[in-house]
């Protein structure tokens, strides 16, 4: 069995308090900068290496500070998650703002993704790369390119689950966490998007779900998942891509956002 490296942050309950001083404030920035580091080096090694981590770091505190400056401790939710939340959604937006992911490249993911809903939809199953190819009107070579392609969309994970108009961007957890955003129950909660998720990977095909299951609940890395099932980084790569953007589509169908 393979070993959990689970992240040492994960059991911590804390919660911010509603006001505050600057010195504790600036202390409650050391205590988590640690998840911080964590959280964008997990992203870090899934990017191309002109991408500089103490980019991604210097981004994921100003995260950080604003999780802390807009916790809100009645709401139902750990403060370590919500940190985490916004660490990585600040990691995210300075990826976006440097733009490393091409339009057409999104566009792709996209056709994709449309592709494993509806023919899912249709055939009341899980597609195979075969069905998906015809449905697309590709080849295998073509399909393959695109999926290679798409790997960088993949890091927009299940928390970026957004409108698809560009200009109202708000992800899935903000809508449960945020009071600025829509009432909670104007969507579905969490425990549910959970169930969701969890019932989707339970229908992924065999390999997809067991690189979902290493990548994310084992936290191996690409190489390390590689080594074990002894095919390489990049097909690896290929498959959580695939695993993703077919989660992607089954929970959008799911929540109306």
């Amino acid at each position: 069995m393979v070993g959990s490296r689970t992240n040492p942050y994960a059991q911590q309950q804390e919660s911010a308090a509603p006001a505050m001083t600057l010195e504790q404030r600036n202390a409650m920035v050391e205590e988590y900068l640690p998840l911080v580091k964590y959280v964008a080096g997990r992203i870090a090694g899934r990017l191309p290496s002109h991408v500089e981590i103490d980019d991604l770091i210097n981004a994921g505190v100003i995260g950080l500070i604003d999780a802390i400056d807009k916790f809100d401790a009645t709401r139902k939710i750990k403060f370590k998650t919500y940190a985490e939340f916004r660490v990585k959604g600040a990691i995210l937006d300075e990826l976006r703002a440097l733009d490393w992911v091409p339009r057409s490249t999104r566009q792709k993911a996209s056709r994709i993704e449309k592709a494993f809903t509806e023919l899912e939809q249709q055939l009341g199953r899980v597609a195979s790369d075969h069905e998906v190819v015809e449905f697309m009107g590709v080849s295998f070579d073509q399909y393959h390119q695109m999926v290679g392609e798409a790997k960088g969309i993949s890091l927009i994970s299940l928390d970026e689950i957004t409108h698809e108009d560009e200009a109202d961007e708000r992800n899935l957890l903000e809508f449960l966490t945020d009071p600025n955003y829509v009432d909670p129950s104007e969507v579905l909660n969490l425990d549910q998007v959970y169930r969701i998720v969890a019932d989707s990977i339970d229908d992924l095909p065999e390999k997809e779900r067991l690189v979902i299951s290493l990548y994310y609940y084992e936290e191996l890395t690409m190489k390390e998942i590689g080594g074990l099932l002894e095919i390489t980084e990049s097909r690896v790569s290929q498959i959580h891509t695939k695993a993703i953007l077919r989660l992607r589509g089954r929970l959008l169908k799911s929540v109306e956002l």
